[in-house]
């Protein structure tokens, strides 16, 4: 069966893909989290070994560095496919369904995203 010129499935395809994006940065920002509290962590065994912790933040900015390349990769996500369905015509488009949901909870995650970043930040200073 030959898929026509004009077919709404084009559209459900590309919120599939920003779907996609943006379980891959939301996992990126949760791998960025947990090194950023791995170094908590590892104080907390120094405290019990009675040895000293060592000072070092890398781990921490290691973590903040994941958080902003994940919140990144979603604003990218939401950046494309808002212009990937700006080219798409009417008949492409399903009737009746927000092209603006997506776009606007995906853009609001990588706030959040960047807004933990500085978090996280301001906590390993």
């Amino acid at each position: 069966m030959a898929i026509s010129d004009n077919d709404p499935r084009v559209f459900f395809a590309a919120e599939r893909t920003l779907l996609a994006w943006l379980r891959t940065g939301l996992t990126i920002i949760a791998i960025g989290v947990v090194l950023a509290r791995f170094e908590l962590f590892v104080h907390l065994l120094s405290l019990q070994n009675a040895a000293p912790p060592d000072g070092t933040h890398l781990p921490a900015l290691l973590g903040v560095a994941f958080v902003l390349v994940g919140a990144l990769a979603i604003f990218v996500a939401v950046i494309q496919h808002h212009h990937f369905v700006r080219t798409l015509t009417g008949p492409d488009l399903p009737p009746h369904y927000s092209r603006a949901f997506a776009l606007i909870m995906s853009m609001t995650v990588a706030l959040l995203g960047l807004g933990l970043a500085a978090y996280l930040f301001i906590d390993v200073l």
